[in-house]
């Protein structure tokens, strides 16, 4: 038995599993320690993942993006509603980060109606008018939607070419638009 106390009770869940019954072991036993070595075996070896891949990403340099110019400023005000002040600073750092020569490494996370697509657009928008292509990548085939109306309503000024690629597309359409993308003739 593992006594839980009752601030932790959320902690305790149902096994989300095979109709396989749960082995067990106890705590302390021979088998937990060697399940507990092999865990920590893992996550050292994330861990010098981690480090290494942090050491390299260190190491390497940034083409730094050019400062605003007068197409960003018109992109900018053509959003339609008033930033908030989170917003506003997260919109800031990223255009810092994208004029550094230290690769960017930033994770923006809100609520729904926070405006992440919107600091997401302007970086988008900055690169891409750079001469770079830009990806958004969603984690469901409705986002990837609503995120390609915004993409291609926001950035129907500007002489860039937008496409999406999406599991509710057929192997044609989407093979027609990743050999548009390769050639710059996407709409």
């Amino acid at each position: 038995k593992l006594y839980v106390p009752v601030y932790r009770l959320n902690q305790v869940q149902k096994l989300a599993g095979k109709d396989a019954a749960p082995k067990l072991d106890r705590l302390g036993g021979h088998t937990f320690e060697k399940t507990k070595a092999k865990v920590e075996k893992q996550v050292r070896q994330m861990a010098d993942a981690l480090l290494r891949l942090y050491a390299e990403r260190k190491a390497t340099t940034a083409e730094p993006l050019p400062p605003l110019d007068d197409a960003y400023r018109a992109f900018e005000a053509s959003f339609p509603f008033e930033e908030t002040l989170d917003q506003a600073r997260a919109i800031q750092d990223v255009m810092n980060d994208l004029e550094s020569t230290v690769p960017m490494d930033r994770l923006v996370c809100g609520d729904v109606g926070f405006g992440k697509t919107e600091v997401a657009l302007r970086a988008a928008f900055r690169v891409a008018m750079a001469g770079r292509q830009v990806a958004f990548l969603c984690p469901t085939t409705v986002l990837a939607q609503q995120h390609a109306q915004s993409v291609k309503s926001r950035f129907s000024d500007a002489p860039l070419t937008v496409a999406m690629l999406s599991r509710f597309q057929t192997q044609k359409e989407q093979t027609d638009v990743v050999r548009r993308i390769k050639e710059g003739t996407v709409d």
